[in-house]
């Protein structure tokens, strides 16, 4: 079963993006590609759990399994030594990142506390978004009486469009909530 978001996108949302943007071929109008949920532990040197833990959010909140990140290098000041696992991250492709966008829009974004819509600034140049979350409990998938630590996320929209404006207005459409 194809995501809802995905069968929108292919019967409305690109024919509107190729008369805003003034494509002729479908294949320019920007799409999906991927969706990065990335969880950095700082804390998780000193406490192993909090990397289970968060492996098991993660899990919960895409769907698929996260990969533990390690440390690139070792840094003194932080206790941090090459090869310690410091975060958690999954790569959402295809229905199940359709899947996920959906939710995150529709779900999870209106339960953030005095939520205003996100910053339409936060574009990289080439057409992908990056949003930090503050608390992982936003997603319904997670049981509030089981958290013992509030962590944050980022989520990072990697999309085709060339440019920041193409990326907004796929984003839009797609139902992403801008601050006017």
């Amino acid at each position: 079963m194809a995501a809802r978001l995905k069968e929108r996108y292919e019967k409305e949302i690109r024919p509107a993006l190729m008369k805003e943007l003034g494509f002729a071929n479908p294949m320019q109008a920007p799409k999906l590609e991927k969706i990065v949920v990335n969880m950095g532990l700082g804390e998780a040197i000193n406490n192993g759990k909090i990397l289970d833990a968060s492996v098991e959010h993660l899990t919960a909140i895409t769907g698929q399994k996260p990969v533990v990140t390690k440390a690139r290098k070792s840094i003194a000041n932080f206790k941090l030594r090459q090869g310690q696992s410091i975060g958690a991250m999954v790569t959402l492709r295809g229905d199940r990142a359709y899947e996920f966008l959906d939710r995150l829009v529709a779900i999870a974004l209106p339960r953030v506390r005095d939520f205003k819509g996100v910053s339409p600034k936060a574009f990289d140049g080439k057409g992908n978004y990056t949003l930090g979350v503050r608390e992982q409990i936003i997603f319904p998938e997670i049981n509030y009486d089981k958290v013992e630590k509030i962590k944050g996320l980022n989520i990072t929209v990697v999309t085709t469009a060339r440019n920041d404006e193409e990326g907004r207005a796929l984003l839009r459409h797609l139902g992403m909530p801008f601050r006017q």
